[in-house]
């Protein structure tokens, strides 16, 4: 992204480990959910590009368990970028790529990365402000080949509402941080999506009151 935002601790909780590795509870607590969702809506082969992929634990963890897939991790942060490379060889996953460097929110970069069968997004729009979302989403919109699919994953607000006292106070706590961040309505991210050309596949609720968002480009 554009900035490096100075969040609260409860936004990003990965530690430093062995080799580089960075670890995040969060990676390991919702792993097995967005792999459900995945197996569920995304296609057993092709090109997946992540953004924001972050420690690399979900890189690992999705190239392993769906091997007729083409993975390809992206990030902007070097340190993540260098966490990403040092899990992937400890995986061994053939199919897991080198994480390249990419700002998912900066204009331009879905032309230079086209044909992917599968682009996923997880935990980042509610950390950006809405004209980079609605950026990030135009972008991967182009970067999809015809009929791939685009997977969300995060908390939004419902219908503009927080479903908890705590998401309210996340996302309170986001926006003290940054009043251009925080939660993004899941009616206005449909319509972002719809703007960018995709049709909407299905709307999935996760754990922990997140939702998983999936949509797809037609032609």
């Amino acid at each position: 992204m554009p900035r490096r935002l100075d969040l609260p601790d409860s936004a990003s909780t990965a530690t430093s480990g062995e080799d580089g590795r960075l670890h995040a509870p969060s990676a390991e607590r919702n792993a097995a959910p967005i792999l459900d969702l995945l197996r569920h809506h995304g296609p057993e082969t092709g090109r997946v590009l992540e953004l924001a992929a972050g420690t690399g634990q979900h890189a690992v963890q999705f190239a392993a368990a769906l091997p007729g897939l083409d993975w390809q991790p992206s990030e902007i942060d070097a340190t993540r970028r260098a966490s990403i490379d040092a899990w992937a060889a400890v995986s061994g996953a053939p199919n897991l790529r080198p994480a390249i460097e990419l700002d998912a929110t900066a204009p331009g970069w879905g032309a230079a990365h086209q044909g992917y069968d599968l682009i996923l997004l997880v935990n980042l729009l509610h950390l950006i402000s809405t004209p980079e979302a609605r950026t990030l989403i135009a972008e991967a919109a182009q970067a999809l080949a015809p009929q791939g699919r685009f997977v969300l994953y995060g908390p939004f607000l419902r219908d503009g509402e927080a479903t908890s006292d705590g998401d309210a106070c996340f996302n309170a706590s986001l926006r003290a941080q940054d009043p251009e961040i925080g939660y993004k309505d899941d009616f206005e991210v449909i319509d972002w999506l719809h703007e960018a050309g995709l049709d909407l596949i299905d709307v999935v609720e996760m754990p922990a009151n997140n939702l998983g968002i999936v949509a797809h480009r037609p032609f």
